[in-house]
């Protein structure tokens, strides 16, 4: 992952640039290998770069040298090559960057070639010819992207939003899976996939289901440099270690012609003492024959941390703090090691109806419209967790289970194939297809939210600390103190004051989509289970059929 700032308009030079970097500076962290400026009368480009592909060659802003346009990007073009051959023009390459074909795409096709396009991103297109400039962002919003105004209207984005809160009068997220043209000033959707508006109705094939989940991961194997996996324990991290393995020994942009840079696979896990996840994570690292690195952190150093993790998450969502803490941790750990690319699980949660609470849908509808429901928020939640947490050590994670291509098949079959019950536990057909990939009590093992995994004495401890800093007087006045979205719980009220001091502003507090949930829900769940009513925990323990699983180990 990179970070791209942006500011569109006319101000005095000297100051837009001393503004910029300053700017830059506070999203270095997301791109420590290099740093790139474009300026005109109109428009000012910087770029903070994590060298991942070309490493040689990559640095950005990039330019079209025959149109002169100018492009900042963050995020990873999947396909590039096959982009490249399928170009009409004749382009004056500069780079082996996956992110350049991005230019000559869009001089040829116009916005209209963000939908065939395979990969993560979020970038700016600028033509200092006609002033136009054109900003997008992935399907899901996997990269994080942010927009802002000045008092004087000046348009600005930025990769996290710390970049916007001093200068911007007015910011928000840059809505995932839409563009922005500045001639026009308004956000444009261009993801507009046919299962988030249908109920599917076809059955699943599970040997499609693999070679799809398979495909992804291949593809997203594309890296000039050491890579690793994460794996919690859990089904989802472990599935992607595994098919990870399969494919980690011959070098994808060659076609598996040559072999890997860096052939031996490593992997990563964390936890407390005694971590549930610490123990299966072990058992899939000794069955893939990945090279295992285990990092065991205490309470005391995981409240430490809390501060840094808010600034760099840029939210005070209860869940997302949790589980970002020992992710943020984990991070520093795996650069230390020279490790600048991780693939992980997120999505698959949502893809499947993962969470617990998913044993309580009513119907294959409600299932399924849940499930849309849940991955139109992620950019706000897991993934949001995912990228920042690792982002701040200058780590860039990948997450395969949202690729745009899988999503398209496992998005569209029946959603009674995923419903839970009769027999059938959560990820059922995901489980059934990849047989044979990892240990049985791992395949089989029941859904735990990585902040429960990490070791239930984590959100006990958390939930104890806020019990000292914030006293029931606090709580009594947090509408008063707090007007936008108070918090509910003492927990929550304490992230909320550290995330004030950093992000101070009506706008950025509601950047933060809050609300009632149970293990990890949209609203949605109240509907459908009386037991969940006056209940306010997004941990997956509060969930009845948890409690029954544990009771059973």
């Amino acid at each position: 992952m990179c970070g791209i700032i942006g500011i569109f308009g006319q101000q005095e030079k000297e100051a837009r640039r001393s503004k910029a970097l300053k700017m830059a500076s506070t999203i270095r962290h997301r791109g420590p290998d290099w740093s790139g400026i474009y300026s005109d009368d109109s428009c000012l480009l910087a770029h903070e770069r994590l060298s991942i592909v070309d490493v040689e060659h990559g640095a950005q802003p990039l330019y079209d040298i025959t149109t002169k346009r100018v492009l900042i990007a963050n995020g990873e073009i999947y396909d590039h090559q096959q982009l490249r051959t399928s170009l009409k023009k004749e382009h004056q390459w500069q780079t082996k960057s996956d992110c350049e074909v991005l230019l000559y795409l869009y001089d040829e096709q116009g916005p209209e070639f963000l939908s065939k396009i395979d990969g993560i991103f979020a970038f700016c297109i600028y033509d200092p010819e006609t002033k136009e400039y054109f900003i997008a962002r992935d399907h899901i919003g996997i990269v994080p992207l942010y927009i802002g105004w000045d008092k004087d209207d000046v348009l600005h984005i930025a990769s996290e939003m710390k970049a916007l809160e001093p200068y911007c009068e007015k910011l928000q997220e840059f809505p995932p899976g839409h563009y922005y043209l500045g001639s026009k000033k308004e956000f444009v959707k261009w993801y507009k996939p046919e299962w988030a508006t249908t109920i599917p109705t076809q059955p699943v094939s599970l040997p499609r289901l693999r070679q799809e989940l398979e495909t992804a991961v291949k593809k997203q194997l594309m890296c000039d440099v050491p890579y690793g996996v994460l794996i919690s324990g859990g089904l989802d991290s472990s599935l992607i270690a595994a098919i990870t393995a399969k494919f980690s020994r011959r070098r994808i942009e060659s076609g598996d012609q040559e072999e890997a840079w860096w052939p031996r696979l490593h992997s990563f896990s964390i936890g407390l003492e005694g971590s549930p996840d610490i123990k299966f994570a072990r058992q899939v690292a000794e069955y893939i024959g990945s090279v295992h690195h285990e990092l065991k952190f205490t309470v005391q150093e995981g409240i430490d941390a809390l501060r840094d993790v808010i600034r760099h998450i840029e939210t005070y969502d209860v869940t997302s703090i949790r589980a970002s803490t020992p992710m943020y941790l984990m991070a520093r750990k795996i650069k230390s090691l020279g490790i600048k690319m991780v693939l992980s699980g997120e999505g698959a949660d949502e893809v499947f109806g993962g969470y617990l609470y998913f044993h309580m849908a009513p119907d294959a509808k409600e299932f399924h419209e849940e499930t849309v429901r849940k991955l139109q928020k992620l950019s706000k939640y897991d993934c949001l967790r995912a990228n920042k947490s690792m982002a701040a050590w200058g780590v860039e994670a990948r997450v395969p289970f949202l690729d745009k291509d899988f999503l398209d098949y496992a998005m569209s079959f029946d959603p009674k194939d995923k419903m839970c019950g009769q027999g059938k536990m959560e990820k059922y057909v995901l489980r059934k297809a990849f047989e044979g990939f990892l240990p049985e009590s791992v395949l089989w093992r029941q859904k735990e939210q990585f902040s429960d995994g990490v070791g239930y004495g984590w959100i006990d401890s958390l939930k104890a600390h806020a019990e000292e800093k914030i006293s029931d007087e606090m709580m009594a006045k947090a509408a008063e103190h707090f007007p936008i979205q108070p918090p509910a719980t003492k927990e929550a009220y304490f992230y909320r004051s550290i995330f004030a001091e950093f992000f101070p502003s009506k706008d950025a507090a509601l950047t933060v989509e809050v609300g009632p949930s149970i293990a990890c829900s949209t609203p949605t769940a109240y509907r459908w289970s009386k037991a969940f009513q006056g209940m306010a925990d997004p941990s997956g323990r509060a969930v009845a059929v948890h409690q029954q699983a544990v009771q059973k180990i």
